[in-house]
C-alpha cells in the first residue's frame, strides 16, 4: 500500500487561501488546517470515484458535470445540488467569455487591418534580411573558392619551377662533367 505522502492532495496554499478568505478574522490552528486539507482531499476522492462509477455504468469514457451531480445525489449531498449547479453555470459563462472574449489583439486598440499590414512589413523585412545573409554567404563562398584556386595555381607554378630547376641539374650531369 502506498504512503499517505504519495497520494495526490490539494496544495496547502490553496486551502490556506480559502480559509483566510472564508474566515478572515479567525485564527485556525495548523492541525485544523491539515484536517481541512485531508477532508477536502478525501471528499474530492469520494465524489470523483462515485462519478467514475456512474460514468462507467453509462458506458461513457469521460466524466461530465452530470456525472458529478449524480454522484453528489447518490452520496447524500443532494442538498448542495442547487448551489453546485449555480457554480457550474458560472464556470460555463466564464469559459464561454474566455473563448470568445477579448483577446490581447483586441486590447491593443489597433485595427486588424493595421496589424496585418505591420505583419506583412515584418515578413518582407525578414525575407530581405535572409536574402542579404544568403548573398553574403554566397560571396564569401565565391571568395574562398577563388582564394583556393589562386593557391592551387601558385602551388602548381612553384612546383613546376622547382621541377624545372631539378631537371636542369640532371641534364647537366648527363654531359659527363662531374663537378
Amino acid at each position: 500500500m502506498a504512503d499517505a505522502d504519495d497520494e495526490p492532495t490539494i496544495p496547502r496554499a490553496a486551502v490556506n487561501k480559502l480559509i483566510k478568505e472564508l474566515l478572515p478574522n479567525t485564527r485556525v490552528a495548523n492541525d485544523a488546517r491539515e484536517l481541512v486539507l485531508n477532508c477536502c482531499t478525501e471528499f474530492i476522492h469520494l465524489i470523483s470515484s462515485e462519478a467514475n462509477e456512474i460514468c462507467n455504468n453509462q458506458m461513457k469514457k469521460t466524466i461530465s458535470p452530470e456525472h458529478i451531480l449524480a454522484a453528489l445525489e447518490s452520496l447524500g449531498y443532494g442538498s448542495y445540488l442547487d448551489e453546485v449547479k449555480s457554480v457550474l453555470e458560472e464556470c460555463k459563462t466564464v469559459a464561454a467569455k474566455k473563448r470568445k472574449g477579448s483577446t490581447r489583439l483586441e486590447n491593443l486598440g489597433i485595427p486588424e487591418e493595421e496589424l496585418l499590414r505591420q505583419q506583412q512589413e515584418l515578413f518582407a523585412k525578414a525575407r530581405q534580411e535572409q536574402a542579404e545573409i544568403e548573398q553574403q554567404e554566397w560571396l564569401q563562398l565565391q571568395a574562398a573558392q577563388a582564394a583556393q584556386q589562386q593557391q592551387q595555381q601558385t602551388a602548381g607554378s612553384v612546383g613546376n619551377n622547382a621541377l624545372g630547376d631539378d631537371t636542369n641539374d640532371i641534364d647537366e650531369d648527363k654531359d659527363g662533367d662531374d663537378d
